[in-house]
Parts: structure tokens; sequence; C-alpha cells
């Protein structure tokens, strides 16, 4: 099979190691889940600080919680998955080949609660004003 690329090129693609790649690539997404856990966890304590003042107390601080508590479960099951053999049997890759589809389902949870939990209007600068009673 004839390569489309040019000569230079094929020796970068060469160079690449898809290891070392994948391990930066679930450092970063590693840190992005931490990055969302704790601005969940700040903005839950935010939203208990004000109370029952912010319009969607409620709905706010269900979504927040469910969020983290899928954040949380889908970080065990890739504590899980990772921690199974890559040799192992059929029925084996059949159990982590579902741990890691529900630990997909998992996170599309919490982006689906991020996004409705920001349609609802989880703005603190807009908040703090009713909070704090002055309008600056």
């Amino acid at each position: 099979m004839a390569s489309i690329l040019p000569t230079g090129m094929r020796n970068a693609v060469k160079g690449l190691d898809a290891n070392r790649y994948a391990t930066k690539k679930t450092v970063a997404q590693g840190m992005l889940d931490i990055a969302l856990l704790t601005s969940n966890a700040s903005q839950l304590k935010y939203v208990l600080q004000v109370g029952q003042k912010h319009e969607f107390y409620t709905l706010l601080v269900v979504l927040i919680s469910v969020s983290i508590v899928l954040q949380a479960v889908a970080g065990v099951l890739v504590l899980i998955i990772s921690s199974l053999d890559d040799e192992h049997s059929q029925k084996q890759k059949k159990i982590s080949d579902g741990l890691y589809h529900l630990s997909i389902g998992l996170m599309t949870g919490v982006v689906f609660c991020d996004v409705i939990k920001m349609t609802f209007g989880f703005d603190p600068a807009l908040s703090e004003k009713d909070y704090y009673g002055n309008g600056t």
C-alpha cells in the first residue's frame, strides 16, 4: 500500500510513541476531571451559603450533588478498569468493556447535569447581589 505522506512526515509518524501519547492524554483527562469536581464542590458550597434566597436552590443542590456522586462513581470505575490485567479471558474482557461503557455513561450524566445547572442561571456574580443586598 502506497503512503500519501511525504518522506519527512513518515519519519515523524514513525517516531510517535502511542503509549506516551495515551499516558499524556489520560493524565490531562484526569486533571480536567479533578478541575470539574473542584468546581462542583465550590458551586455547592456557594449555593449552600446563599441558601433559600437563591431562586433555584433545591434544583441546583440536587444537580450539583448528583454530578459529584456520578463523578465519584465514574472515578472508582476507572480505577477498577485500570486494575484489570490486559491479558484476561473473554469473559473478563466483556466485564471490562461493560464497566468502560458504564463509566462513559456516567460521565455523560455529569455533563448533562452541568449543562442543566448552567441553564438555570448559576451565575455567582448575579446571585451575590441578592445575597449581600447591594447592587454592586
